[in-house]
């Protein structure tokens, strides 16, 4: 009884807006802190944000912590909204997303996207921090883009280019270009669907002040490092690249999660995309794990 009463929690639980009250107050610190960030210096920026700005590590935390929460409450809005579809169709008897709801499977891809469009704008903030970790996982992004075949040389200048234009290409996706991706994708999503930031008071609440005591996490360079960890998301991909080349660990494994993904949402009473999916974050959970050791 106490379990089923936990799932039905889990599963009326408001990801969807807690995930939107958390990008507000993601975007609000953005803005202040964009205010002193230099992208050609992006490591004295990042570090000096606590002199320069007021309340400098409050709002660098505040922004850290809720990026992190918008695409963690992201991801639980997509499994339960994967839930509540496959359990529609089931008693429907219907196979595909479009028969459950209006939109078709152009809607629910278009939407779908935003999920891991999100995850690389979360992906650029490590990156622009400009420490150890941000700098690492900048390199390997710029090498994975230029594993792709045939457009890798017209996608890293659009993506990363770190290794020659610094952070500024980074910078500009990250204050503009994969937000205004991220935002076509899912507006008529959020068109229909409005929250109010009163409601989401004990959030806002609760991230601000933690923020207040937490700093955000910052790796300064250290003579010696052999190995630097990226971000907790991406251990698992730069694990895998000790032993893939980064076409297949970069490239093609992490599109096998995307594709299963995206199958599982508009194929609902199919569990077989819905297994592979699971079989898929049971590798990556272990090659994360082995990451971190």
């Amino acid at each position: 009884m106490r379990l089923l009463r936990l799932w039905q929690n889990i599963v009326s639980f408001r990801w969807g807006g807690n995930s939107l009250a958390a990008l507000y107050v993601s975007v609000l610190s953005g803005v202040v802190l964009s205010w002193q960030f230099d992208a050609s210096e992006p490591y004295y920026s990042s570090g000096s944000l606590e002199l320069v700005v007021p309340c400098g590590s409050f709002w660098r935390a505040s922004h850290f912590y809720s990026s992190q929460l918008f695409f963690l409450f992201l991801v639980g809005h997509y499994l339960v909204v994967l839930f509540n579809r496959r359990r529609e169709a089931l008693a429907k008897g219907v196979r595909s997303a479009s028969e459950v709801r209006s939109g078709g499977k152009e809607n629910w891809g278009r939407l779908y996207l935003t999920l891991p469009v999100s995850l690389l704008l979360l992906f650029t903030g490590y990156v622009l921090r400009g420490d150890a970790t941000g700098y690492s996982a900048g390199m390997i992004g710029e090498n994975i883009t230029l594993a792709f075949p045939l457009a890798g040389n017209f996608l890293n200048p659009l993506l990363f280019n770190v290794s020659q234009a610094g952070m500024r290409v980074v910078y500009a996706n990250h204050l503009i270009g994969l937000g205004v991706v991220a935002g076509a994708l899912a507006w008529p999503h959020l068109r229909r669907y409005r929250i109010r930031v009163i409601e989401h008071g004990w959030l806002v609440v609760a991230l601000l002040g933690f923020s207040l005591l937490v700093p955000a996490p910052f790796d300064p360079f250290r003579v010696g490092d052999v190995h630097i960890s990226g971000p907790w998301f991406f251990v698992g991909v730069q694990e895998l690249l000790r032993y893939l080349q980064p076409f297949w660990g970069g490239i093609v494994f992490p599109f096998i999660a995307v594709w299963l993904g995206y199958l599982a949402l508009i194929y609902p009473t199919d569990r077989r995309p819905l297994l592979g999916l699971m079989f898929w974050g049971t590798v990556y959970l272990v090659f994360t794990l082995a990451g971190s050791l």
